[in-house]
């Protein structure tokens, strides 16, 4: 009976920790996600997110398996600890968009089990308590991802307190071992030359400071932050003064890495709202996205300044993505955690430039990275080349390959309904435009349901029905994608007038059931020349963009698929596209082509498939 009772004065006491921590936050956000199962996606982005639940998350992750490095005593890998959590995260991430019963079960059971792993000094680790922290093996890194898989389990699956308990207990080892002396130093944690990895513990400290308020936890994220960010460099200074991302870090710009620390640090502007962090933070955006940031919208390469980093590595990679020296470049790892920051962007700033991004990386770079049987994703991509490959960090489960980018590739799916509509104090703020059901609220906080209906990507006809319980004066933002230069718009047949590429467009009006809201994206075809990175073999391509869409030759259906080619455009570089059937089943979207020298076929990059050894080209050799 005692323990009965201890147990539920524990939970009582958490619960009324979480209350209270939630007054810590100084900067509130200007755009903020709906809550759990809000909206349903209908169609191109949902069927996604179900395949690779379906055969990913629910099919072939070897949750025991990955488990088992916490009680193994030895790694077969460093840093392998991350992989259970990220498959909890991302799991728990799903579930609160599609509230599968059975995905539900899967993690609840692996996170029961895992309490059989817990150390004595209760952390959940891949070396013992007194081994603790183990340097290169990544023992920090590890643990950071623990909290936060099992932050996300206790937001979206359920709260339980064990599950509480046993982030504070991880974050209150890492503070008992790591700070000032006679504590380990920061800096010599990680596997990296500079650490900087183990820096990225900052953002599950913010969200339990966030959780519970306990003091403590700020104070450590001011400790990683007056250390710098990583060894023998400030990369926070480096941003306030606008260093380019490839010039950062002491001469290690880990892409991945780099993004998460920037995670936590805009966890600890929200909670301190020192306004120097929020510069800090915009500075590493703009820059990125003008030196990092490719077609597909994801960066990082091996040419021409890290090759050893296997294009993990700021690397110029905007200006160096013709380079035909490239042999491996874009992580899945990096092009999720910028998806991810980019969010962070937007619901602190209300920036709606950050939207692009993600539009951009989500429907290139990660769906083309992902498997077509939804069981993984590519470690990188190519834009010319072999597109795809599992080879990369990580290790094997059962005989199954399993590694880093596989395990982030299921997170970058769940943000997408995450950021497809939000809400904003006065009303609802629709991102993306793909067919869904929505949920949200407004400026008087009553229900307003909406009903997007477009075949989006495939045409830039959209119209969004707006049903509120009752007729109210409220806001509805409209993102204006920033590829969208001639937007028309009405709101029950009547023109709304000029809206500005690159903008939210904001209706204020007292709404009524069945009113519409038609939007006409101008989808024109852009054909684009290569930018002029420092090997001018990559200077003579040209590449076609059809709105967020980027276009390639795919060896699967066109043997000529690297042929130099001139397409035809006129004077303002626009290109007279033609929609066809797709040649292969699994195509989303194939189009006729002209060029100087006879049509060709181009299909969307994310359907390219290379797993089977073909080829794909999507910056096009100009003919000489």
């Amino acid at each position: 009976m005692k323990i009965v009772t201890k147990g539920i004065m524990l939970g009582a006491a958490l619960m009324l920790s979480a209350s209270a921590g939630a007054r810590q936050v100084k900067v509130k956000d200007v755009i903020s996600p709906l809550p759990d199962h809000s909206i349903q996606l209908i169609g191109y982005f949902d069927n996604d997110i179900r395949n690779s639940v379906e055969h990913w998350n629910k099919g072939v992750v070897p949750y025991d398996g990955l488990m088992a490095f916490y009680g193994n005593g030895k790694r077969p890998n460093f840093a392998v600890g991350e992989m259970w959590a990220k498959a909890v995260r991302s799991g728990a991430m799903l579930y609160a968009y599609n509230r599968d019963p059975e995905l539900k079960q899967i993690l609840k059971n692996t996170v029961n089990k895992v309490f059989g792993y817990v150390r004595a000094n209760g952390t959940l680790a891949c070396v013992p308590a007194d081994q603790q922290p183990d340097g290169k093996g990544g023992d920090i890194w590890e643990r950071k991802y623990v909290m936060l898989g099992l932050s996300q389990y206790y937001a979206h699956i359920e709260k339980d307190p064990r599950v509480l308990k046993l982030m504070i207990d991880e974050a209150n080892s890492v503070i008992d071992q790591i700070g000032d002396a006679p504590k380990k130093d920061i800096n010599s944690q990680g596997w990296s030359r500079t650490g900087i990895e183990s820096y990225s513990v900052m953002e599950p400290m913010m969200r339990l400071y966030k959780l519970t308020g306990d003091k403590r936890y700020l104070d450590f994220c001011t400790y990683l932050i007056e250390k710098g960010g990583c060894r023998g460099a400030n990369i926070f200074q480096e941003s306030l003064d606008n260093v380019r991302p490839r010039k950062m870090g002491n001469g290690y710009p880990k892409a991945y890495e780099m993004l998460s620390v920037y995670e936590g640090l805009a966890e600890y502007y929200r909670c301190t709202g020192d306004a120097k962090w929020k510069k800090a933070i915009m500075n590493l955006f703009e820059n990125l996205k003008k030196y990092e940031i490719t077609i597909i919208g994801n960066g990082g390469a091996d040419q021409p300044y890290f090759p050893k980093w296997r294009g993990e590595a700021w690397d110029d990679t905007a200006l160096e993505q013709t380079n035909p020296k490239i042999e491996r470049m874009m992580e899945t790892c990096a092009g999720v955690t910028w998806m991810k920051l980019c969010s962070q962007i937007l619901r602190l700033t209300g920036d709606a430039s950050a939207v692009d991004y993600i539009e951009k990386y989500v429907y290139n770079g990660l769906l083309g990275a992902m498997k077509p049987g939804g069981n993984g994703f590519s470690y990188v991509n190519l834009l010319n080349g072999r597109k795809v490959t599992d080879s990369g960090w990580g290790t094997s489960v059962n005989g199954m390959a399993v590694t880093c980018c596989n395990l982030s590739g299921p997170m970058g799916l769940a943000y997408i309904p995450y950021v497809a509509v939000m809400q904003a104090k006065q009303g609802p703020v629709i991102n993306l435009y793909n067919a869904a059901k929505v949920n949200a609220l407004t400026a008087k906080g009553r229900n307003v349901a909406l009903s997007i209906d477009t075949r989006f990507p495939l045409n830039n006809q959209v119209t969004i029905t707006v049903n509120p319980v009752k007729d109210e004066k409220f806001d509805i933002k409209l993102r204006i994608p920033g590829w969208s230069q001639n937007t028309r718009l009405k709101v029950n047949g009547e023109d709304m007038g000029t809206v500005e590429a690159g903008k939210y467009f904001t209706l204020t009006r007292k709404w009524a059931k069945g009113d519409k809201i038609e939007l006409t994206l101008d989808m024109r075809c852009k054909l684009i020349d290569a930018p002029h990175g420092s090997n001018p073999a990559g200077w003579n391509y040209q590449a076609v963009i059809y709105g967020p869409i980027v276009l390639a030759r795919d060896e699967n259906i066109d043997v000529d698929y690297n042929k130099p080619v001139q397409v035809k455009a006129d004077a303002n570089g626009e290109v007279q596209l033609t929609a066809v059937d797709p040649t292969r089943v699994g195509t989303r979207m194939e189009f006729i082509v002209p060029t100087t020298s006879g049509n060709i076929r181009m299909v969307d990059y994310s359907s390219v498939d290379g797993w089977k050894g073909k080829n794909v080209c999507t910056w096009l050799p100009k003919v000489q």
